[in-house]
């Protein structure tokens, strides 16, 4: 029997996951959780096999869930599922211990085969991840400036750049207005950038706005 936890905030994809789990294992035991405290719920009273994970849950930062899962149950695997792309989570997921992370653009089959390689104990890094790995190692130059922030800097960027205040920003990270003001200074610093349009230019160009 696989016990799998299913944490994604939209009905159609928990569905569509669990139906693919369905064909491809003889029982499956599969609970779905629609946010992060609903995760971390779960898993203190239920033992699970693995966790598949989406990043953008809506009352907790993906990454911040996993960071909780891993001191809590640092032997469970947690699969990420995410519509970001691998250049932009996957080192900082795998970094935060994930034991694999794939985008919701792949096919059944991947899906698939990323459970079996890490049920069988190992971490699942698809070909296209591994050659930007490879890349990341042997080329420290061309690293992408953004790459320097941390994961909570990360975030407080793509609050400004969609628009929201500092104080808003700080009520959806439940942090402090002077904390993430703090993140924003470090941004700034770190990007050569010197104000709010500039980091909402600088995501833009690189994509990074969710």
């Amino acid at each position: 029997m696989l016990r799998v936890l299913i944490a994604d905030d939209h009905p159609v994809i928990r569905r569509g996951i669990r139906h693919i789990l369905e064909e491809i294992v003889d029982t499956v035991e599969a609970d779905e959780v629609s946010d992060g405290c609903g995760v971390i719920e779960h898993i203190a009273r239920k033992p699970y096999d693995i966790v598949l994970l989406d990043l953008s849950m809506p009352d907790m930062n993906g990454i911040d869930i996993l960071k909780q899962i891993k001191i809590t149950h640092p032997c469970l695997p947690v699969l990420i599922l995410s519509i970001h792309r691998e250049e932009l989570y996957a080192i900082r997921a795998l970094r935060a211990g994930a034991s694999g992370y794939l985008t919701k653009e792949i096919a059944p089959e991947a899906l698939v085969s990323a459970i079996r390689t890490i049920m069988g104990g190992e971490k699942y890094i698809n070909p296209s991840l591994a050659q930007k790995l490879a890349f990341e190692i042997d080329d420290f130059s061309h690293k992408k400036l953004h790459t320097s922030l941390s994961d909570r800097e990360l975030q407080v960027l793509q609050f400004i750049a969609s628009g929201k205040t500092v104080k808003e920003a700080a009520d959806a990270m439940h942090l402090s207005a002077k904390t993430v003001s703090t993140y924003r200074t470090r941004i700034l610093e770190k990007l050569n950038l010197k104000n709010n349009a500039e980091i909402t230019c600088y995501a833009i160009k690189e994509d990074l706005v969710v």
